[in-house]
């Protein structure tokens, strides 16, 4: 059978970032709930940023590393998102135009809430797989990015501002994919997917979230369960406890996936507390690292947790690595790949770490100001420079060229490299 899987990956998490423990005594919430949470940071987006900076930025370190005849075998674009700004135009040809990609490529967009970025992972799979073209590889690119906006006055756009907002975050992963899976090798028809309309959360319009967190609960869970029992029906002597070295989860923030870990092991492995907790740290715990930093970013999400899992684990031997995806309204996926110390090593090499280090710490009265500025960049948005003095010390804090949204100018966006 043919190898397929992820020949590159790395995030992008922005140039500025908010400490939430803070945000969450500024907004006075209730601090023993907060830290159930298990959040310690999120990445904020400046009025000079959006999923197409975040996207090429995550991407442009995976492209430079290839020679022009590696380049030239990227034959399908794929951006995963819910924060597109045009209800037509895919934001895969602005990521295709800055990355200097060949012309001879399929460049299209998916939208699926957060379950969007592994649907793109395996359609560029599948792409491989089918041998069509021999060779060939696909960019996919999963990026999302959340800004809590507010009305003239104030007054929060959102219905729950007390929760959501310090677990919110925005980010980019971008995933080569190919024949050669240096990084994460998937196992081929080791899927289990399982899904239903249900009303948990929506965007009832562009710039504003909707929803049911209890349900939304509730319907994560039941996906994870499921997911999973049709996996372990379609793989034979599959064992949640034993098969995988490690597990990396869809985020939203690390406490429900503490909750779903907890829940699956009751239930599949009839284990007790003591050894949960155990298990939860040995085998979860890498994959929340990242995401604990980042916040959800939504599409991007269950790739920044096996990316933040490959970092962070132990692969001196090859490892296992079980994914859940799970994507509201909804669509969820249990699938699996092997990661070697090789894969550990191209994507440490990348600086992870420390470039989510070298992200400027905004004051809460920054953030506060951020906010208002937030307004400017609604969906729709026809024509706008952006404040090129807001935060400027922000711009430049990872200390390597970004690029950043220059002007809107009659809807089309146009950016510029900033070092």
């Amino acid at each position: 059978m043919s190898m397929v899987g992820i020949e590159a990956i790395n995030l992008f998490a922005g140039t500025a970032c908010l400490d939430v423990a803070k945000l969450a005594r500024h907004r006075q919430l209730d601090m023993s709930r907060f830290e159930n949470l298990l959040m310690k940071e999120k990445t904020v987006a400046l009025p000079c940023e959006d999923p197409i900076t975040f996207a090429v930025n995550a991407a442009k370190p995976l492209i430079d590393a290839l020679t022009p005849e590696e380049k030239d075998r990227i034959e399908m674009v794929i951006t995963c998102t819910e924060s597109a700004f045009d209800f037509g135009k895919s934001m895969s040809t602005y990521c295709h135009d800055l990355l200097g990609l060949n012309r001879n490529c399929r460049l299209f967009e998916l939208k699926n809430a957060c379950y969007s970025g592994v649907a793109g992972l395996q359609m560029a799979v599948n792409f491989v797989l089918s041998q069509t073209s021999p060779g060939c590889k696909a960019l996919v690119i999963a990026t999302d990015v959340s800004r809590f906006m507010v009305e003239e006055g104030g007054e929060a756009l959102s219905a729950d501002w007390s929760f959501a907002e310090p677990s919110g975050g925005s980010g980019a992963v971008a995933m080569l994919v190919s024949d050669r899976p240096h990084v994460f090798q998937i196992d081929v028809g080791a899927n289990g997917y399982y899904g239903y309309e249900v009303m948990d959360t929506c965007r009832p319009s562009p710039d504003t979230d909707a929803g049911d967190t209890d349900l939304s609960l509730l319907s994560y869970l039941n996906c994870c369960e499921n997911a999973y029992l049709e996996y372990q029906k379609r793989v034979e002597g599959a064992h949640f406890g034993e098969t995988f070295g490690y597990l990396a989860y869809h985020t939203p923030f690390g406490g429900m996936v503490k909750g779903a870990h907890r829940n699956m092991m009751r239930k599949l492995v009839k284990a007790k507390p003591a050894d949960i907790e155990d298990d939860f740290q040995r085998r979860v715990a890498p994959g929340l690292t990242h995401c604990q930093r980042v916040g959800n970013i939504m599409g991007a999400t269950a790739a920044l947790s096996l990316a933040s899992t490959i970092d962070n684990g132990d692969f001196d031997t090859p490892k296992r690595v079980g994914v859940f995806s799970y994507g509201s309204g909804c669509c969820s996926e249990f699938f699996s790949g092997v990661v070697r110390k090789e894969g550990q090593e191209r994507l440490r090499a990348l600086g992870i770490k420390a470039r989510l280090d070298n992200r400027y710490e905004l004051s809460m009265a920054q953030y506060d100001q951020l906010l208002e500025k937030s307004r400017e960049l609604k969906f729709g948005t026809r024509n706008l420079i952006p404040d090129a003095d807001f935060i400027a010390e922000a711009r430049t804090a990872l200390k390597q060229p970004t690029l950043l949204l220059k002007e809107i100018k009659e809807f089309h966006r146009e950016y510029e490299w900033v070092s």
